[in-house]
């Protein structure tokens, strides 16, 4: 009976009555949802969703924390599942910190988009339609934050979605990041894509402003298909600015992100300085240069490896650091294997095309000097070298020349907030060693410069091989020094108002010629020999000096004295840094009798461009020409022992003259003050 009761089948018809009612509720809430949502895309469908217009851009501005509006058409439905969204005169703006009130304007967005993309993973358009879009791209002053990363974190690289089929007319793309400071206006070539593939290079091109420099730009997106499906982004770019052409070539991972990304970098143009004076870096002007290097950002740092090319007739390599800091610096290592004497001269202050077509005398004249002057008159960039702060080291194998034998050049260089340090510069000449050291301090008005160059034993048949002595059987060598501080913004200004010495020494040794023109050291035994043929023997050389002090620009001989076994010349006389005039007298007294013995002086007048020889052979004038512009060029000794004349009975004691003592300090060999050498005036008869 107990289970009869507890079975009653009285009570089923109730159980099922409520999973029906139940079930019948579930339905119709099912029924009603789907109804309402029927009714919703219903509605949305027959009247576009322009009633939503409004209550979009509250939304819409309200996540994205800015202003979005809608100045025309609007449409937001289903179609039939797929989300079709019109908007006419859209536009987004800008945080308040950014320079243009929109980021973004367009004529007309027409677009069909995924729905579940707007809410999982990455927003997929099947379509997207944009004509005449504007966008406005900007960093903030710290490069912090960014123009298109919605909120107020920190900037985020700029990502595209995806674009099943895309049109783009008339768009046109602004940039600026103030930390460069870079301005670009871009305008972007119709883009047409279909089925995710746009299929060919998109093409961007432009103008606007590096700094102060103007540019025009052309870039080409070579792989769009990848970087619309978030692959590769494959970049070419090419630049015009300031006389200069830059081409980048790489692949970034997103379009708007170059941190740690290897780009391979190629710039050619007339003037390497142009190109660095872009970012306010001042380097000596340069012939026409092509270089290549890899390029890679690392926050605030550029870095270049692997430089190659070529300035000039030079080659060049090695690598360079930018390093964008609160003072922009540059660090360079570079070697060169041969550098032409010509795309030298810069560093001195010439123009090196104007070196090469007309001479030094008319690139001295093009730097602001006088007519007819050699001292280049070129103002130092003062305030670039404020500016930025670098660091060299130089290594150069030869550089090639027709006369000066130099090679193995090792420079280093300090730039700090306006103090200039070339030190040391050391090379090798003629196998000898010259040390070099060389101070421009700027921040000195104006700026005190000084140079201290050294030269170790050289011998003279490789220095001179150029001027006729003969390297074979001359054991003869020279070593000196100059010291020299003056104040200006030039090279001419500086040595114009300099205090120094120049001292130049041989000691013991023999001196032999290839030719008549250079028969000896002694005018009047050249003027004999010239008739008679070459010499039988070499010069003996006891001992030699050839020094100059130096006040107010004003060098004078203290003194000129060369003791051979036949002879002893002397000189006085000195020369101007500022007018560069000459006017030097030379004397020689014989060991034994010379057919000019006790003849007037031998005298040498005129500027470092045109010097004259007051002798009676035309053939020595000329070579006293080339030896005195050479001497400009290398070293004021070179010349001089082109054309010096010896000749005196009083032997010289050596030990005053090597150790490059003054005139007044100088000794006969038996040990009495000489009377010969002057007092160490600019004048020619003191």
């Amino acid at each position: 009976m107990d289970a009869v009761s507890t079975s009653d089948p009285k009570n089923a018809p109730d159980g099922s009555a409520s999973r029906r009612r139940t079930l019948r509720l579930v339905r119709n809430v099912l029924l009603a949802v789907v109804g309402v949502i029927f009714a919703a895309w219903l509605i949305l469908f027959i009247t576009k969703g322009r009633f939503l217009k409004h209550p979009f851009e509250s939304v819409a501005s309200s996540l994205a924390d800015r202003e979005v509006a809608v100045g025309g058409d609007f449409q937001l439905y289903f179609a039939p599942i797929r989300i079709k969204f019109r908007a006419e005169e859209l536009s987004v703006s800008n945080p308040k910190w950014a320079e243009q009130p929109s980021l973004f304007t367009a004529r007309s967005v027409d677009a069909r988009i995924a729905p579940l993309s707007m809410l999982f993973g990455r927003r997929r358009f099947y379509t997207l339609d944009i004509v005449e879009g504007r966008a406005n791209l900007e960093w903030d002053a710290r490069s912090e934050r960014n123009t298109w990363t919605f909120g107020d974190g920190k900037g985020e690289p700029l990502e595209l979605p995806r674009v099943d089929r895309a049109t783009i007319t008339d768009m046109r793309i602004r940039y600026v990041d103030p930390k460069m400071p870079l301005l670009a206006n871009l305008v972007l070539d119709p883009v047409v894509s279909k089925d995710a593939r746009i299929g060919k290079a998109v093409s961007v091109r432009g103008d606007g402003r590096f700094r102060d420099t103007p540019f025009r730009v052309t870039a080409r997106l070579l792989s769009p298909d990848e970087t619309i499906n978030r692959g590769g982004n494959a970049i070419e770019l090419r630049a015009w600015a300031a006389n200069n052409v830059l081409d980048v070539k790489g692949e970034l991972p997103s379009l708007a992100e170059f941190e740690d990304v290897p780009l391979k970098v190629r710039a050619e143009g007339r003037d390497l300085s142009e190109l660095l004076a872009i970012i306010d870096v001042a380097i000596p002007r340069t012939r026409r240069y092509a270089l290549t290097a890899q390029m890679v950002k690392d926050d605030e740092t550029y870095r270049f490896t692997g430089m190659k090319g070529r300035f000039g007739q030079s080659d060049l390599a090695g690598g360079f650091t930018i390093a964008n800091a609160e003072r922009l610096r540059i660090d360079a290592k570079l070697v060169t294997r041969r550098l032409d004497i010509i795309d030298a001269a810069p560093f001195i202050g010439y123009n090196p095309d104007i070196v090469a077509s007309k001479g030094a005398v008319a690139a001295a004249a093009a730097s602001g000097s006088g007519p007819r002057h050699v001292i280049p008159d070129t103002e130092l960039p003062v305030a670039m070298m404020n500016r930025f702060d670098a660091g060299l080291d130089w290594k150069i194998g030869v550089i090639r020349s027709r006369n000066v034998p130099v090679q193995d050049i090792s420079l280093k260089l300090a730039l700090d907030r306006g103090l200039l340090k070339l030190s040391p510069l050391t090379f090798s000449m003629a196998r000898g060693d010259v040390a070099s050291d060389f101070i421009f301090d700027t921040r000195k008005r104006p700026a005190a410069i000084s140079y201290d160059i050294r030269l170790a034993p050289t011998p003279m048949g490789r220095l001179l091989a150029g001027y006729g002595v003969a390297e074979a059987g001359t054991s003869g060598t020279i070593h000196g020094r100059i010291k020299l501080a003056g104040r200006g913004d030039t090279i001419h200004d500086s040595l114009a108002t300099s205090s120094g010495r120049i001292a130049f020494m041989m000691p013991k040794g023999t001196l032999w010629t290839r030719n008549v023109q250079l028969a000896e050291l002694d005018i009047g035994t050249f003027a004999y020999k010239m008739f008679q043929g070459k010499l039988k023997k070499p010069v003996e050389i006891n001992c030699g000096l050839v020094a100059f002090t130096v006040n107010g620009g004003q060098a004078a001989a203290d003194p000129i004295l060369i003791d051979t076994s036949k002879n002893v010349i002397t000189g006085r006389g000195g020369f101007s840094f500022d007018t560069e005039a000459l006017s030097l007298a030379f004397r020689a007294d014989g060991k034994k009798f010379s057919l000019f013995s006790g003849q007037s002086p031998v005298g040498i007048e005129g500027r470092f461009a045109e010097p004259s020889l007051q002798v009676i052979s035309p053939e020595l004038l000329g070579r006293a020409g080339a030896g005195l512009g050479l001497a400009v060029a290398a070293t004021p000794v070179a010349g001089l022992l082109a054309f010096v004349d010896i000749g005196d009975a009083k032997s010289a004691a050596c030990g005053p003259v090597l150790s490059g003592a003054r005139a007044a300090a100088q000794r006969t060999s038996k040990g009495k003050p000489r009377d010969d050498v002057g007092k160490g005036k600019p004048k020619k008869d003191d």
